[in-house]
């Protein structure tokens, strides 16, 4: 199965997952929507030192991952990419900040490696609670959430209709690179001077299909007024009771408060980054 292929099923995947999650779980999904927020919120607080506070922001993923057996394995494997660029730019602190920060027996920690450290660790935990969101409550509840929130029409549009273009994009994509094997099958990948042709080609193809997909909703009635459309769905969020969905974010905005002003591991465990 090709790279276009497994992003397409994963794509499906998690559109499938936040349907049948949304029917499930009896909580709004704006409810879903606004512990992620706090959730990056309070991440994004901690300083570039505090690695211990930050650490304990992991018990909200793990349990997360937990209840809805989410594997964390295939997560990581899926926001690798997402992780290469916050690298590089961890890479920096290594060298603008080489004053001691402590000493882990013969060797020495610096402040820059530490700040790296926070960095990277905060870009996974956002990236790890945006990509569970959407698994649980997909992009339609997403966009339905915004809406919820009086989010600009056009802007929650535009988001929606991103999205769902990008699997035009992609199966396009998949088309012409089997029509290109069948003409090269004995070649992997694309030969340099095909570059500008299918990268030609993938755009017209995408936009004649993105026309007629167009049309095609424009004749069931889409009339640029989106959650209308999806207030009146199968999912049934309008009908989900008030009090389970606000009494989930006060929980867990508490639990957030806690980790963020309470240091978990030094008052549990007796564990202190300062000391190694």
């Amino acid at each position: 199965m090709s790279k276009v292929q497994n992003v397409i099923g994963d794509i499906h995947l998690s559109d499938d997952g936040g349907r049948k999650f949304a029917g499930k779980s009896g909580l709004h999904p704006l409810s879903r929507l606004s512990v992620t927020f706090f959730f990056i919120l309070t991440v994004i607080s901690f300083s570039k030192y505090e690695m211990s506070g930050l650490v304990s922001m992991a018990a909200y993923l793990i349990i997360i991952g937990i209840l809805h057996e989410y594997s964390f394995r295939m997560t990581l494997w899926r926001i690798l990419p997402a992780l290469v660029p916050l690298g590089i730019l961890g890479l920096a602190n290594l060298f603008l900040d080489q004053s001691t920060y402590g000493q882990m027996g013969s060797i020495t920690i610096t402040k820059g490696m530490v700040s790296m450290a926070v960095l990277i660790l905060k870009g996974v935990f956002c990236i790890i609670a945006v990509y569970f969101l959407i698994l649980m409550i997909g992009m339609e509840g997403i966009c339905y959430s915004l809406g919820q929130l009086h989010m600009p029409e056009e802007f929650v549009t535009v988001l929606f209709l991103i999205y769902r273009y990008l699997m035009v994009l992609l199966k396009e994509t998949q088309r012409l690179m089997q029509a290109y094997k069948l003409r090269a099958p004995g070649q992997r990948g694309l030969h340099v001077k095909t570059w500008g042709a299918f990268v030609g080609q993938l755009l017209l193809r995408s936009m004649d299909r993105g026309e007629r997909v167009y049309e095609s909703m424009q004749l069931r009635g889409y009339g640029n007024e989106y959650h209308d459309v999806y207030h009146k769905s199968s999912h049934g969020y309008p009908l989900v009771k008030a009090f389970p969905s606000i009494l989930y974010v006060l929980v867990w905005a508490a639990v957030f408060l806690c980790l963020r002003f309470f240091p978990v591991f030094q008052i549990v465990g007796g564990f202190n980054w300062k000391r190694f």
